[in-house]
């Protein structure tokens, strides 16, 4: 599984490099996000999950939120 760490990243930042990665990115696929700007640490798995992408908090501080992703099909017609 790969592993982006966005931690150093602020929005809108983590919400573009997360884009990116999932243009290359084929169905079941797996990622590890962790993200530390309060901005990305709300928008960015609701934006997951509003894609159709399955997310999983794995850990939750008040300074970091650690994710795990794992790419849906992407919407038909």
């Amino acid at each position: 599984m790969e592993h982006l760490d966005l931690t150093p990243y602020r929005c809108p930042e983590p919400l573009i490099m997360v884009k990116l990665w999932l243009r290359q990115a084929t169905p079941g696929q797996a990622l590890a996000i962790s993200l530390a700007d309060p901005g990305s640490r709300r928008d960015i798995p609701a934006y997951l999950t509003r894609q159709g992408h399955a997310v999983v908090l794995c850990q939750q501080t008040p300074a970091r939120l650690q994710l795990q992703l794992t790419v849906g099909e992407p919407p038909c017609c």
